[in-house]
């Protein structure tokens, strides 16, 4: 599941090291080129809302196996693409279709103990974390060997090969609760109204990804323009922030174990420290890995520690409760890598800097406030949040 889960979210990443190579083949301005990841983030966030929820509903393993199918169909549009609209369109319908990460994440939570979901999601998210970062690299290795249509046409191979392998080794799994779809879908809002924690957590998960989506959006024409790397080279810098991966199964035990806030506050820090040293990356490139890693560990880490936490919640409705979470997360994202391309069309480095730093300041400031209200630390208290069962598997 977690080697799943990165095999399918690498596909929304593949493209931050090559745009600028898309972009000129394409003959697309940065802005434009910019808008493939954006795109690819709304509509994410639009089937994590319409499509996520149907793991309530549906069999979880005949509904991942026809996505991860979808999602092979997109990848050949992508890879086919002459022109820019058509790219665009199908960058929304990869984005769209991945999806199936967010399914696989639930299930796995469905499937374990109450005493070790944290490391269990943990386990499985080190997995989809990985193919975030490590599709960078993948991307500009491929790239260097063909062209960036080949990383595109490669990975679709390996998302039918990835169906077949799920088909037979994933288990049987559906919720014995089974609502209509448009109650699914009212039910899920009604989980963001009623649910503070979910809240709380949504809120983190939306400035997180947006400080982390302002510099891997900007980062590839920070060092095609300023220190002339091609793809290759600029994948590489994932293998820095794959060091974010390392923390995610010690977030999940630390949420297990009742340290939710102080990891909170922790990872939330880092959002803001690493800009330091990303702000001098426009003058040197060792202070910039550095703050690349420290960008990915607070990120990857709140981000664990964010849904070791909404899980706790409405155990028959984790699909919808990872809904409400996701798409927060990523219209974060998208919000992020909207305004960096476009901040660093005017304002360059030094102006990506301050909203990268921005969006990590909100992050810091919303931990240190939920841990001093005392409104707020009442909603993180584990004893409010009741524990229900309702679903079933058949291994």
């Amino acid at each position: 599941m977690a080697l799943a889960t990165g095999a399918a979210v690498a596909n929304n990443y593949f493209a931050q090291p090559l745009l600028p190579v898309i972009g000129r083949d394409l003959h697309l301005s940065a802005g434009t080129a910019g808008l493939i990841v954006t795109v690819a983030q709304l509509a994410y966030a639009a089937s994590l809302f319409f499509v996520l929820p149907l793991g309530d509903l549906l069999e979880r393993r005949r509904l991942v196996v026809t996505l991860s199918l979808a999602t092979a169909v997109g990848l050949v549009w992508f890879g086919l693409s002459p022109r820019g609209p058509l790219i665009l369109a199908a960058a929304a319908a990869v984005g769209g279709t991945t999806v199936m990460a967010q399914v696989l994440v639930p299930f796995a939570a469905s499937l374990a103990p109450d005493g070790e979901r944290g490391r269990v999601v943990g386990t499985v998210m080190s997995g989809l974390l990985v193919g975030v970062l490590l599709a960078r690299t993948v991307a500009g290795a491929l790239a260097q060997l063909g062209t960036w249509r080949t990383v595109y046409l490669a990975s679709a191979g390996v998302m039918l090969l990835q169906a077949l392998v799920l088909a037979r080794a994933l288990p049987r799994w559906r919720n014995t609760e089974r609502l209509p779809y448009g109650r699914t879908l009212a039910s899920t809002l009604r989980l963001a109204l009623e649910e503070p924690l979910l809240r709380l957590r949504a809120a983190y998960g939306f400035l997180s990804f947006a400080t982390f989506s302002v510099l891997w959006t900007s980062m590839a024409f920070l060092l095609a323009h300023r220190y002339h790397l091609g793809p290759a080279l600029i994948g590489l810098f994932g293998l820095a922030g794959a060091a974010g991966a390392l923390t995610a199964t010690r977030a999940g035990r630390r949420s297990d174990r009742g340290l939710l806030r102080s990891t909170t506050l922790a990872t939330s820090g880092l959002l803001v420290l690493a800009w330091a040293p990303l702000w001098l990356g426009s003058r040197s490139l060792w202070p910039f890995v550095v703050g690349i890693v420290l960008l990915d560990i607070g990120a990857q880490g709140l981000h664990i520690s964010n849904q070791g936490a909404i899980y706790r919640i409405r155990p028959e409705a984790r699909s919808r409760v990872t809904s409400v979470y996701m798409v927060t997360y990523f219209c974060g994202g998208a919000l992020g890598s909207a305004l960096s391309t476009r901040v660093y069309a005017s304002a360059g480095w030094n102006g990506v800097s301050l909203l990268g730093a921005g969006f990590g300041a909100a992050a810091a400031l919303l931990a240190l406030v939920a841990t001093t209200v005392p409104r707020l630390r009442r909603v993180e208290d584990p004893a409010a949040v009741p524990v229900v069962h309702g679903a079933s598997a058949d291994t």
